[in-house]
């Protein structure tokens, strides 16, 4: 799977979290657009290893490695995915 096949799950997961629809642009950080904040990152990384079966260990638990769509695809194509 090639991060552009990623991103559909990757918003599915966001918009679950946000409770609303959002269409992020690759490079819009999810945290100073107000849609993603540090209590919400706890959910956002379980809902990413639901989507894709990769466990996401606390230490990598950062807002910076998952503050844009692309950022979250770099990072899951380096688990593996």
């Amino acid at each position: 799977m090639n991060s552009m096949d990623k991103r559909p799950g990757i918003t599915k997961v966001l918009q679950a979290v946000a409770g609303q629809p959002l269409d992020p642009a690759p490079d819009e950080s999810l945290f100073a657009s107000g849609m993603l904040d540090s209590f919400a990152l706890t959910d956002f990384i379980s809902g990413l290893e639901a989507e894709f079966g990769v466990t996401i260990p606390d230490a990598d638990f950062s807002a910076r490695k998952f503050d844009t769509v692309e950022k979250v695809e770099q990072y899951l194509d380096a688990k593996g995915e």
